[in-house]
């Protein structure tokens, strides 16, 4: 059985639960909307070249992230940082759905997914 479909299944999972999440954390979706494209910047340092633009593009897309800075919400109890984690999940799920993947360093199409 071919995995892929499984990896965008999974990515769907996150994207939803991190909505809901989202919701009932009482986020604000005006917040929601104006960062939720935000880890796409690291998407610049393609500009560099691929190799730079895999390692700035891997390091934003990685669940390690968002549940570091979750964590850190909710060890502190500060509930904005909880809402950016969250944020910031439901974007990685968002693009795994639609298939975009890890890169490796040869050209931006060549990811973890294909």
């Amino acid at each position: 059985m071919n995995p892929k479909p499984l990896l965008h299944l999974e990515g769907a999972a996150v994207f939803v639960a991190a909505l809901f999440a989202y919701q009932h954390n009482h986020g604000s979706w005006l917040l929601f909307v104006s960062l939720f494209l935000l880890p796409d910047l690291s998407m610049i340092g393609y500009a560099f070249n691929p190799r730079v633009g895999a390692m700035t593009y891997n390091a934003i897309h990685t669940y390690v992230g968002p549940w570091v800075l979750g964590g850190y919400s909710l060890f502190t109890g500060k509930h904005l940082p909880l809402l950016l984690a969250l944020i910031w999940a439901a974007h990685i799920g968002f693009d795994r759905m639609l298939g975009f993947g890890l890169k490796y360093p040869s050209r931006f199409k060549d990811t973890h997914l294909d």
